[in-house]
């Protein structure tokens, strides 16, 4: 057990070890599950044994979560750096990969060469789905670091289900947009999961692409390039599908888009709940007027152990937003961040039936905005009902009141260079960004006043702090 020393007791102890330590080894049960439903197929002859992976998922995490309990417990702030160098995290990270494509490939080479019925192939295929769906956590963990090496297989990881726009999507436009109506990726509240479904996956992959798109017009290009984002993801899972279907044959197609929608359904499940209701206010002046920082009590968080152990501490979402970039090991709960009533697989669940899930959530979102429900992000459809369900206070508690831009302001042409106050990531003119489409010499004035932060996407330019060049 790796222990690290302490400069200063806290809770009255000299060191500090991670108690999950090599419990996040278990996030590898998850792509295993295709390899068990198999091998108690070929024990018992029962079909259904191939639906493992959703039974184990959507019934068995859920209820393991209640009676394993919950871990609050926080890194302390003097080891963090430390703690992030520790690669024995990343590699627990990187060991999805291997055993999510072995039981794809394998899953799908039993469904194409085996008489297997149809019922059970299903099963199979989403047992394999309920594996690409959590890889898509995995390509989230991968895909904010600034390693070109877990960037691109962040790419690989999302290969499997076809939605690798999420790598673009995610880091800068949700990232961005988070808990606003303009985010496609944060639900309303009113608003059910099978509305939510098809809003967010269509407007997240316009987005996408729009981000693109712009990225090469600053270049002074057409975004039909092979660098594009979103072309060579999608390339990665052409050809991965392809050779799929030319092994073994058209058969596999239908259970491939299976698998892959039982992925979609996983991520945007997962979204529907992360910001439910969640709103960010305007601040600044009429004339600058903007959505204030992300803050914690923008998301929605869960200490369930056994969810954040197979999904990476993803249900401290607080943190994440605050510091996209840090690793799910040093990810820290805030108290004062709404908490969901249970787990993240519990909680799909029950978006599964709108009635349960508004039952369980509606009082929470009121409660958490002290009974004035104009200050959450309402579903326009819903907007009038829900104030008679749940009427405003007389005193207004906030929705008129101007509220303070703290930015720290980096304008004009004499700033030599920029930092991001949450990531460190520094621009400078005299490089520029050639990633970006921001040529080399380009001043400060004339980065748009849209451009967020390249690495963490959550600081916009407006936040940036200006630095000379030596400090840069």
């Amino acid at each position: 057990m790796q222990t690290y020393a302490l400069s200063a007791p806290v809770e009255g102890r000299d060191t500090w070890h991670d108690r999950k330590r090599y419990f996040w080894i278990l996030g590898l049960v998850v792509p295993l599950l295709p390899f068990g439903a198999v091998g108690l197929y070929y024990a018992t002859g029962l079909a259904v044994m191939l639906w493992l992976g959703p039974v184990v998922f959507l019934g068995i995490i859920p209820l393991i979560d209640l009676i394993a309990g919950e871990d609050a417990s926080n890194p302390p702030d003097e080891i963090v750096a430390a703690l992030e160098e520790d690669r024995y995290y990343r590699w627990v990270v990187y060991a999805y990969l291997p055993f999510q494509y072995l039981g794809f490939i394998g899953a799908m080479w039993i469904i194409g060469a085996s008489d297997i019925s149809v019922f059970g192939k299903l099963g199979l295929a989403l047992s394999v789905g309920v594996g690409t769906g959590i890889a898509i956590n995995t390509a989230h963990e991968l895909g904010h670091k600034k390693e070109s090496v877990e960037r691109w297989l962040a790419k690989v990881a999302l290969a499997p289900c076809f939605y690798g726009h999420f790598y673009i999507e995610h880091n800068r436009g949700h990232h961005v947009r988070v808990s606003t109506p303009e985010d496609p990726a944060s639900s309303r509240m009113g608003e059910s999961f099978w509305r939510f479904w098809p809003r967010t996956v269509i407007g997240s992959l316009r987005s996408a692409w729009k981000l693109e798109v712009k990225r090469y017009a600053r270049r002074g290009q057409h975004a039909l390039r092979p660098g594009n984002d979103v072309l060579n993801a999608w390339a990665m899972s052409l050809v991965l599908w392809g050779a799929l279907i030319a092994l073994l044959g058209w058969i596999v197609l239908p259970y491939l888009l299976a698998q892959a929608v039982v992925a979609y359904w996983i991520l945007e499940a997962v979204n529907y709940m992360e910001h439910y209701g969640m709103l960010r206010q305007k601040v600044g002046p009429p004339d600058r007027r903007r959505y204030e920082r992300c803050l914690p009590s923008h998301s929605w968080n869960s200490n369930k152990t056994v969810t954040n152990v197979l999904l990476y501490h993803l249900q401290r979402h607080s943190d994440h937003h605050a510091n996209p970039t840090r690793r799910f090991q040093t990810l820290r709960d805030f108290p004062e961040a709404p908490v969901l009533p249970t787990g993240y697989t519990g909680m799909m669940v029950a978006a599964l039936f709108p009635p349960l899930f508004n039952k369980l959530m509606d009082p929470k979102v009121v409660a958490h905005y002290n009974g004035d429900i104009r200050l959450a992000n309402l579903h326009p459809a819903k907007r009038e009902k829900l104030l008679r369900r749940y009427p405003p206070p007389a005193v207004a508690t906030g929705t008129d009141v101007p509220r303070a831009d703290v930015s720290a302001r980096a304008d004009g042409d004499e700033v030599a260079a920029a930092r991001c106050p949450g990531c460190g990531y520094t621009y400078e003119v005299a490089a520029g960004n050639e990633l970006e489409g921001i040529p080399a010499g380009t001043s400060w004035s004339e980065i748009p006043n849209d451009w967020a932060c390249p690495d963490c996407g959550v600081r916009e330019k407006v936040d940036f702090v200006p630095l000379d060049v030596a400090a840069a």
